[in-house]
């Protein structure tokens, strides 16, 4: 084992093993999806800043994951588009932990960011007369910063476990980016340990949390059905129906990738998986609440009007 081992100070991520005018334009159509997921996420942000409005506790959670969401695709997709610039350019070992580390962090956060947003919907919905007593600014910051603090603490775990590991002299990590399986690979020691804490995190940070948000929507749902107001009810399923694609698109994508069962060529298609994961979701995210929100539409009115005006 020891002549397999090194002290590793970079590793070279492999990508998308593809032509090089093919690697030429995924360049630049995956560089306008960043620029479009940046640019959206951003107005999503701006929206609320100005609009004075947007400022509730539905609206201060989707400021919270569209931060999230520019993040997350700023932890990965960077060194993707390196990579299909410059395919043989190694990436350093403390940069390819620290993007194992961020991507794992903000993907946790999303996670319980879409459990809290479902929570204010149940409240909401189920109990209008008694929501502004239930989601006080105080509870709301409280919950934003319960998310934030619990991926940070998850990400140490799986790093401090990672850490640790000697790497074997091959250094060529099967991905377009440093996700933690792919790592774990290339260790010359046991990570069985490594693997079932990703396991287990994923199944608390993805089981548990879904699990919740369809008990909760189908609460909202017989609350929507008892209302006799036809349009209520449009209103409450406008309300839900844009947090509830968000939700289909990550977690199930996410379940899929790290609790799924495996069949036909299990690295490629997670691969392509986490493509989707980490560039499209967060790109879809701000027009899916854009177009099937009417209040976030009428905000963006009003501010376009402002602009006018000025």
């Amino acid at each position: 084992m020891g002549d397999n081992t090194t002290s590793v100070t970079e590793f070279i991520l492999l990508g998308f093993p593809l032509d090089t005018r093919i690697q030429t334009l995924l360049f630049g159509l995956f560089s306008l999806f960043y620029v479009l997921t940046l640019l959206g996420n951003g107005v999503i942000l701006g929206l609320i800043s100005l609009d004075s409005r947007l400022h509730t506790p539905m609206y201060f959670f989707l400021s919270h994951l569209a931060i999230v969401d520019m993040a997350y695709a700023c932890s990965t997709v960077p060194q993707m588009l390196l990579n299909l610039l410059s395919p043989a350019k190694p990436i350093s070992f403390a940069g390819c932990i620290t993007q194992t580390f961020l991507f794992l962090t903000f993907a946790a956060i999303e996670c319980l960011l879409l459990v809290v947003m479902s929570y204010d919907r149940y409240v909401a919905i189920c109990h209008p007369l008694r929501y502004s007593v239930i989601m006080s600014w105080r509870v709301c910051i409280m919950l934003v910063v319960t998310s934030w603090t619990i991926g940070v603490l998850l990400s140490l775990v799986h790093l401090v476990l990672l850490l640790p590991l000697p790497f074997c002299i091959a250094q060529k990590i099967d991905h377009f980016f440093c996700e933690i399986m792919a790592v774990l690979k290339l260790a010359c020691a046991d990570t069985h340990v490594n693997e079932i804490m990703v396991l287990a995190g994923s199944i608390s940070m993805l089981v548990g949390p879904f699990s919740s948000i369809i008990i909760s929507y189908m609460c909202i749902l017989c609350a929507i059905l008892r209302l006799q107001s036809g349009e209520g009810q449009r209103k409450a399923f406008s309300t839900c129906s844009s947090h509830l694609c968000v939700v289909g698109l990550f977690y199930g994508t996410a379940i899929i990738m790290y609790v799924g069962p495996r069949y036909g060529n299990p690295k490629e298609q997670k691969k392509y998986l986490l493509l989707f994961h980490s560039l499209f979701n967060p790109m879809l995210n701000p027009l899916i609440y854009t177009l099937k929100n009417s209040e976030v539409k009428n905000a963006m009115k009003r501010v376009l009007g402002i602009k006018r005006v000025l």
